[in-house]
């Protein structure tokens, strides 16, 4: 089994166990601007962005949820699309519109694993699962709460999502087995390691129980990295801001100036055993760090 890299530099002082999130280096990129300083634009411009998203949005939902409901039905989940199961590859398209709607062109970087891996991810917003699913499907792990949000509820639970009770050990239990279950049976899962969503100016310490299904079931853990904006320059402005709850964040992106989204898919790490999780939640989480401020 092959050894794990062991991690270097500033971020390797075990910051699975460290409570004071990492930030960017301010070396390397730009300080980031206050909490939603660029996607607060003029009342006009914003109404006019109103004005063809939301009849956009509500074709996407009223005509294009249905052909989802339609195409992804059992025998559609025989068919091969160049390998991929062609309800993944209606899913993918589907979301992938829904980020043009809110003005996001996504940008992918590296190649995603195929067959059976644990994808973690940096996490920003409830619009990091359609950016990644727009990508690559796999099943998420998800707060229990998502389940009833408009149209993100329904869009997790079409995406095969794994609902956890935050802060219920026997939770997290069933959690790890549905997704040991999962990873053997050859499907893909994605997890948020930090456990909930940031500010958009840091990446959080990792939970390294997470990584337990993946050491289990012997696939290997491909990090990837989330940047909103011209190398990150609007994780703030897609983050959550104070207070604000999600049906808040959901219009106001929609009515945010054009972005891109990046999604950086990293060098993989290999699987090893269950001894070694810790260090690969923190080798996982240091390359994301890089990532964010390369």
């Amino acid at each position: 089994m092959p050894a794990l890299p062991v991690p270097s530099g500033p971020s390797a002082r075990d910051p699975c166990r460290d409570r004071a999130a990492l930030r960017y280096d301010s070396n390397m990129t730009a300080p980031p601007p206050p909490i939603g300083a660029g996607a607060r634009s003029a009342w006009p411009v914003r109404a006019l962005r109103y004005g063809y998203r939301i009849p956009l949005l509500l074709a996407h939902l009223l005509v294009g949820l249905p052909l989802v409901l339609l195409l992804t039905l059992r025998p559609a989940r025989r068919l091969r699309v160049h390998g991929e199961r062609f309800d993944y590859r209606v899913i993918r398209a589907w979301q992938g519109g829904l980020m043009r709607i809110f003005g996001f062109r996504v940008r992918q970087t590296g190649t995603p694993l195929p067959g059976a891996a644990l994808f973690v991810a940096n996490h920003v917003s409830w619009i990091d699962i359609s950016t990644l699913h727009s990508q690559r499907m796999m099943g998420f792990v998800a707060k229990r709460e998502i389940a009833h949000w408009p149209l993100v509820g329904w869009l997790a639970i079409r995406g095969e999502s794994i609902f956890h009770a935050r802060g219920s050990s026997e939770s997290m239990g069933g959690v790890l087995h549905e997704m040991l279950a999962r990873l053997r049976g050859g499907h893909s899962v994605g997890v948020f390691p930090e456990g909930r969503t940031r500010d958009g100016r840091e990446v959080g310490p990792f939970h390294a129980r997470i990584f337990l299904a993946a050491v289990e079931a012997g696939v290997p853990v491909q990090p990837v990295a989330l940047r909103y904006g011209t190398r990150g320059a609007a994780q703030a402005d897609v983050a959550f801001g104070p207070d604000e709850n999600f049906m808040q964040n959901f219009l106001r992106l929609l009515g945010d100036p054009p972005r891109v989204a990046e999604v950086h898919f990293l060098e993989a790490i290999p699987p090893a055993t269950e001894s070694a999780r810790r260090r690969i939640a923190e080798l996982a989480r240091q390359r994301i760090v890089d990532a964010m401020a390369g």
